[in-house]
């Protein structure tokens, strides 16, 4: 903030006026181009323990509690006020390239309607996103799924793979057809169903797909890396605590919610930029801490990595 003129501290009541009636568009739209400028650079990135050409990409939305009372706009479950937002995270560097505000009522997979689905891509997210008919959307646009399986779901098992090691978690990879006559209209064609035993947390797991390339820990695996998308929302609640949003009305937590995409999406250019070992939320903490520091970017970031390299050779010793 020191080189960009800004020396002192900026009132909240200040930005609050401010962004009442600016146009979170203007964000927005920058948001848009950093993402077209960022994600290209990531997309060599590897994905841990699987071996995929296609962009994965991990869907999901948080929700930001809010008080009735102030933000009215911003209805959700129970009486109570909630902004929601819905993302895509690209798993290769974990660079949000989709974002949709909404109010608490917005159901997640309402967001299959609207958000532009990639040919040959491949989205990873939880059981509230299975509906058949938005399912059957992206399985006829070229791309893939991969979610949970509901415990209701109805079905019968067309084949069966029984070439598969139980040693890596895996229990079944089945293809199957859905019996619901309502369902299997939206959804006609074979799926896959693959359980799995995660015994680090002690569960079983059902995974639903139209992938019937890739293996099934792939597909396992895939899944598992999902929890990325966990990390961001984190950040992004981190940073979007009540008490500091600038100002009230949609329009200012518009504006809050894609200053802090854009922030991100920042750091991972620079991050790209200067070629840093640290991740992206290592390099936030570092410039949060360091706002009005006169020294230059890359020299902080040089002299935090030297600090930790000269700690590991320290503790390697001791």
């Amino acid at each position: 903030m020191y080189h960009l003129g800004i020396k002192q501290y900026v009132n909240q009541s200040t930005l609050s006026r401010a962004n009442e009636n600016r146009d979170w568009r203007i964000f927005a739209d920058f948001g848009t181009y950093l993402i077209q400028l960022v994600k290209p650079l990531y997309e060599n990135q590897p994905i841990p323990k699987v071996d995929v050409e296609n962009d994965v990409f991990a869907l999901d939305s948080t929700t930001i509690s809010l008080s009735l009372k102030l933000f009215t706009w911003a209805e959700g479950k129970y009486s109570r006020g909630a902004a929601k937002i819905h993302t895509a995270l690209d798993l290769r560097g974990n660079i949000p390239t989709y974002i949709l505000i909404t109010d608490g009522r917005y159901h997640d997979s309402n967001v299959l309607d609207v958000m532009p689905i990639q040919p040959d891509a491949i989205y990873v997210m939880d059981k509230a996103y299975v509906d058949f008919a938005a399912l059957y959307n992206i399985h006829n646009t070229g791309a893939f799924f991969i979610t949970r399986a509901k415990v209701s779901l109805d079905c019968t098992v067309v084949e069966q793979n029984f070439n598969i090691d139980k040693t890596t978690g895996l229990r079944s990879d089945k293809t199957i057809t859905l019996n619901g006559i309502k369902s299997k209209k939206l959804y006609p064609e074979n799926l896959r169903l693959i359980e799995y035993y995660d015994d680090e947390k002690d569960n079983d797991l059902t995974f639903l797909s139209n992938n019937f390339e890739a293996s099934a820990l792939e597909i396992a695996r895939l899944y598992r890396n999902r929890w990325q998308i966990e990390v961001f929302f984190k950040w992004i609640k981190q940073n979007l605590t009540i008490k500091k949003l600038w100002g009230h009305s949609e329009n200012a937590v518009n504006i809050h919610i894609w200053v802090a995409i854009c922030t991100y999406l920042i750091v991972a250019y620079v991050k790209h930029s200067l070629k840093s070992t640290l991740s992206i939320y290592e390099i936030m903490q570092i410039l949060g801490i360091s706002a009005f520091d006169k020294t230059p970017v890359k020299e902080l970031l040089t002299d935090f990595q030297d600090n930790q390299n000269f700690k590991e050779q320290r503790d390697l010793f001791d």
